[in-house]
């Protein structure tokens, strides 16, 4: 096993709109400023682990367009392995259309296109470069047919994070027994719980319903108040707490934290879960001092080194 970090998953450009607040249904507002960039849960989790200094392969799918092309050579730029990267024929590669307010919030809605397309067929061809990965990450922006064969013939091979993003109610029963580590935040969680106005003082609830679903090791972030962790060993939750910043842009957080808890269960194998979220929670809030995905992710270069001792 290396400690190579193979990722399954998605790739979407980014269509960002920044506005002073999210508009109201029916109403036309006047934004402050718009980008185009690069994202897509997968892509962002990839390069984020990337830029801290993993050695990562991605399986994935794009469309043959223009934009798709593009987003291959920036991938290579990032120092990905991409030789699972599927260009398809006759599909317009996923994009995001992405509003930020000025306090930094986002909502976001994603069309799959090529993402739609990654199979099983597409996983298998990479599966000697997957089970040769200390860690494996998935999400739900993919084919979750494809996540699904990605569990199975990783499983034994090192560890298994799941992202459970976008939130589905209903998913794959295989697939939460599969994963080691299961990862959601709050509003993820409401959704497959079905407990409303989820917080730390009834997250506990939100435990007990993922294990019952079938969970192994369940992670719940809560963006500005941390995170918290539970296993079937010890299945009371422990809440691990981030250091408040002012956030700029919150878009791509999520996908940061990801990422670095990839790299630090990769790299820092000796380190308790708690140590490493505690690490991942520094890194996802060292992204939201900037606007954009990933032109948000830190590189190692900008993080203090204390944190890869």
């Amino acid at each position: 096993m290396s400690n190579t970090i193979a990722v399954v998953g998605s790739c979407m450009i980014d269509f960002i709109t920044y506005s002073s607040r999210l508009p109201k249904i029916g109403e036309t507002l006047i934004g402050n400023k718009y980008e185009q960039g690069f994202g897509g849960k997968g892509a962002n989790q990839c390069v984020t682990a990337a830029r801290l200094g993993a050695s990562t392969v991605f399986v994935t799918s794009l469309g043959s367009d223009s934009l798709g092309k593009e987003y291959l050579e920036k991938l290579k730029t990032e120092n990905v392995d991409v030789t699972h990267v599927k260009l398809q024929n006759n599909i317009h590669s996923g994009i995001a259309q992405i509003i930020v307010t000025e306090t930094g919030e986002n909502v976001i809605v994603i069309v799959p296109g090529a993402n739609a397309l990654l199979s099983p067929k597409d996983v298998v061809e990479a599966k000697e470069k997957i089970q040769a990965a200390s860690v494996l990450v998935c999400q739900f922006e993919s084919s979750l047919e494809a996540t699904l064969e990605a569990l199975k013939l990783y499983k034994g091979h090192g560890i298994s994070i799941v992202n459970g993003a976008p939130a589905v109610k209903s998913v794959h029963p295989d697939i939460l027994k599969l994963a080691d580590i299961f990862c959601v935040n709050e509003t993820e969680a409401e959704l497959m719980t079905g407990i409303d106005h989820l917080t730390l003082k009834n997250a506990q609830d939100a435990v007990d319903k993922l294990f019952s679903l079938g969970c192994n090791t369940v992670i719940i972030t809560f963006g500005a108040q941390g995170a918290i962790h539970a296993s079937q060993s010890q299945k009371k939750f422990v809440h691990t707490p981030v250091e408040v910043v002012k956030a700029v842009d919150t878009t791509g957080a999520g996908d940061a934290f990801i990422g670095a808890l990839a790299y630090f269960l990769a790299y820092h194998k000796d380190l308790p879960l708690e140590e490493s979220i505690k690490r991942a929670n520094k890194i996802a809030a060292q992204s939201v001092l900037k606007s954009g995905t990933q032109t948000s992710l830190p590189y190692r270069k900008d993080i203090p080194a204390t944190l890869f001792e």
